[in-house]
């Protein structure tokens, strides 16, 4: 991740100077526990991170919009009074559907230009669309005076990137950038919007995120067939109960009626789901005692439903988190994000982690013939000026 004065210096180079230019920052995020709850209207656990997407970017006269990255040659250039989904657009379209969104509410945009540099790995599960999206909500917000909370922006990147860009995700990702606290994770009902935000205390220990560098090539298509699962999931237990998503049932009703479900494979899928939730609020729970210990016993029995019940790992992963859970001073270790590649997340105390690092990764590389990357994650704040 290049430094301010770098990124000055880039900016003038992209496109002319630097006069007048702010400089904006928005997390990624990693969930603690609850995976693939969100889209159920359960409860999920993220964090955002301190590793992130920095924008520079200034006001111009006109109704252009330019958009250029580090990681990307060229400038993307739309027009305000002109805004469509373009494939040539490419990552700058998460982006555009935003400015796209806040037009659509009534706000007066004007042109502007801006630079992005990230340390998010692009297809890594950590959010980097969320990132940029809640990114250019705040440069949106701050330069052109828009009267709108953070909270709204969150739910119109969401739409954004479900009308916009076309991928069907749930809220969790751009609220977790847009609503993070340092030091804090925070306990979202997806189904109600209520959160609650719970300190991390980790005694001794930090969050070790490993990335397999396996790119998630299968997790849209399976997502999205995943979702279709647990619909029908739900279409089959309502000719008992009266509900509309898979967190309005409970455990114990679960297991006496999950005989409606006869297909063998929609009954796994749903029984990640109701199980996890219960996770989620156990772990909860656990680190509000703290008890760490117990905290990270769930993370891997999160993994553990994910592998065998949603089927949503693979390989990679669970070479990976396989190799975390044999190091001592592991607590816990999970896969986080949609799956198919990406991510772990790992609670490692302070003296282990540097032998955690090094085993693990000369292992899964053994192991997979890909070379990992690990990042010691601070829990930071949402997106924001400055």
């Amino acid at each position: 991740m290049m430094n301010r004065e770098d990124l000055i210096i880039r900016f003038a180079n992209v496109y002319g100077s630097s006069d007048d230019t702010q400089f904006f920052f928005s997390p990624g995020r990693v969930n603690l526990i609850g995976e693939h709850t969100d889209y159920n209207g359960g409860y999920v656990f993220p964090c955002a991170i301190d590793i992130g997407t920095t924008g520079i970017a200034r006001k111009t006269d006109g109704k252009v919009m330019k958009f250029a990255s580090t990681a990307f040659n060229g400038v993307v250039e739309e027009k305000l009074d002109d805004i469509s989904y373009k494939n040539e657009n490419g990552w700058a379209n998460h982006m555009i559907g935003v400015v796209n969104e806040f037009i659509l509410r009534g706000f007066d945009i004007g042109g502007f230009e801006i630079l992005i540099d990230g340390s998010i790995p692009n297809a890594s599960g950590l959010s980097s669309s969320a990132s940029i999206e809640l990114l250019t909500c705040v440069v949106l917000k701050e330069m052109f005076n828009c009267d709108i909370e953070m909270l709204d922006m969150v739910k119109l990147s969401q739409h954004s990137e479900n009308q916009f860009c076309g991928v069907n995700c749930g809220i969790m990702d751009q609220f977790a950038v847009g609503m993070g606290k340092k030091n804090h994770a925070m306990l979202l009902d997806c189904a109600s919007l209520k959160y609650e935000y719970v300190p991390v205390v980790l005694n001794g220990c930090k969050l070790v995120i490993g990335n397999t560098n396996k790119r998630r090539e299968l997790a849209d298509s399976k997502y999205n067939e995943r979702r279709a699962e647990c619909e029908e999931a739900v279409r089959l237990l309502a000719k008992k109960f009266n509900i509309s998503l898979l967190s309005e049932i409970s455990p114990e009703d679960f297991e006496e009626n999950k005989g409606l479900i006869e297909n063998e494979t929609i009954r796994k899928r749903a029984e990640h789901v109701v199980y996890e939730i219960m996770r989620t609020k156990q772990a909860v729970d656990k680190l509000k005692a703290n008890d760490i210990t117990s905290f990270g016993q769930l993370m891997n029995q999160s993994h553990e439903s994910l592998r065998d019940l949603y089927e949503v790992t693979g390989f990679e992963l669970d070479t990976m988190v396989t190799e975390a859970w044999k190091i001592d001073g592991v607590i816990g270790s999970r896969m986080t994000g949609a799956g198919f590649g990406g991510c772990t997340i790992s609670i490692v105390r302070d003296d282990a982690v540097e032998d955690f690092i090094s085993s693990v990764g000369t292992n899964y590389e053994l192991a997979t013939g890909l070379k990992a990357n690990f990042y010691i994650a601070g829990i930071g704040n949402g997106a924001s000026v400055g």
